[in-house]
């Protein structure tokens, strides 16, 4: 339909008719930006203000009931701002936990409660809403409330495992219980608990959220392996770090630092990288004594272990390794060493000892005066409650200044047959 505007009254009636709208869009515009830049200042006429040129927008109302609680700290004022913002938006989960903190403070505990479930309504997974859920229930007793929302804590922030954890097990320190009803399978979770628990000296349930966390398939840091596994031999629990090391070399591809049948010493001939864990070689630097490994000389394999000697102070060579053994067994030990020139009195001996009581169960004779590869051999009987040995080089007589290279390669440790 053609408009013919052959009159300047027609002219004048389309002209008015676009630009009232206009007129309208810029006055709406103009409240929302003089409302936005009131809304940006913290004192109290600026967001009574700001809340007046936009009544519709809940945050501008949720601002003004913070500056009521938070700063002119008058709880009971603020409620009537935070009731707005939550009618305008009943989604924000931000704005009931606002009204649930004023009602707190006024000591209205059921409509606190009110407000606290429809926070968690509006926002189920967020662990921050969980986490300030959890502690006012926790506050409130009502620990089976608590747990559950600790639980969403754990789902859903990493970050927050150690602290979540700890409140549950302060809650129900109950192993099984919070297995089955409150840690989510996850391996951070897994792992924050079995921390707590070590810390607990909880040895027996370790062994029960390790379970669980081999259970997962999610990925997690060898350091956590290698952290539990030295825990259990300080508390002297064999079998369980016999079975910590079998189930965990094989998920991070460390079969090979498996202990066998052939050699109950793991990287005897130091083919592999020496991972400073579980039950491989172990090593902590020493006051004049340095350790290499040396690809230019060796007895087996492709590199042995170079050991440097350079002062005084030498009791031991910083390099062990623990080694599982069964009680009332004969065993059979060899190693090949070659050295350089020695300087000093005594000199470093093959030891392996019980790792527990230190009962020296096999020693070498010094090996110095070795500019050939030279094998080191003997068989010894473990006492009747001999579990776990720990092989090293240590200096006889300790103490005194040493000064030498010797190189050790090809260990090996096998059960006698009979």
């Amino acid at each position: 339909m053609e408009i013919v505007l052959n009159s300047a009254w027609r002219k004048r009636l389309v002209i008015g008719a676009a630009v009232v709208p206009c007129l309208i869009y810029v006055v709406l515009a103009g409240r929302l930006f003089v409302a936005s830049f009131f809304g940006d200042r913290p004192e109290l006429a600026s967001l009574q203000r700001a809340a007046g040129l936009d009544p519709s927008n809940a945050d501008y109302r949720n601002h003004l009931g913070r500056y009521y609680a938070l700063v002119a700290r008058d709880p009971g004022a603020a409620i009537e701002p935070y009731r707005a913002a939550v009618q305008l938006d009943p989604h924000s989960a931000r704005y009931w936990f606002d009204l649930a903190s004023a009602y707190q403070v006024l000591g209205d505990i059921s409509n606190q409660t009110v407000a606290l479930g429809q926070a968690i309504e509006a926002d189920p997974t967020t662990p921050d809403v969980a986490w300030e859920a959890a502690n006012f229930y926790l506050v409130q007793g009502d620990d089976e409330r608590a747990l559950r929302e600790f639980r969403v804590v754990l789902q859903n922030e990493p970050t927050l495992a150690d602290p979540a954890i700890q409140f549950c097990w302060r809650i129900n320190p109950d192993v099984d219980a919070l297995l089955r009803d409150v840690v989510p399978p996850r391996s951070e979770a897994y792992l924050a608990f079995l921390n707590l628990l070590m810390q607990k000296q909880e040895t027996a349930a370790t062994a029960k959220v390790w379970a669980a966390l081999m259970a997962t398939p999610q990925t997690f840091e060898l350091r956590y392996v290698f952290g539990y596994f030295q825990y259990l031999l300080d508390h002297k629990d064999v079998d369980q770090a016999r079975l910590v090391w079998q189930q965990a070399a094989p998920r991070f591809g460390l079969s090979a630092y498996l202990p066998s049948g052939r050699n109950l010493i793991v990287n005897g001939d130091f083919s592999l990288d020496v991972l400073n864990g579980g039950f491989d070689w172990q090593y902590q630097k020493q006051q004049s004594v340095t350790l290499t490994l040396d690809p230019s000389d060796f007895h087996g394999g492709h590199r042995s272990l170079l050991i440097s000697f350079d002062g005084p102070g030498v009791t031991d060579a910083g390099i062990r390794q623990f080694i599982a053994v069964q009680p009332d067994t004969v065993y059979e030990f060899s190693a090949y060493y070659k050295n350089g020139d020695f300087e000093g009195a005594g000199g470093p001996h093959l030891t392996l000892q019980d790792a527990f009581t230190r009962d020296v169960l096999y020693d070498s004779d010094e090996l110095k005066e070795a500019g050939f590869w030279k094998s080191a051999t003997g068989e010894f009987t473990t006492a009747a409650d001999t579990r776990l040995l720990v092989l090293h080089v240590r200096r006889v007589p300790e103490g005194s200044p040493i000064r030498g290279k010797l190189w050790v390669d090809d260990f090996r440790l096998t059960q006698k047959r009979q």
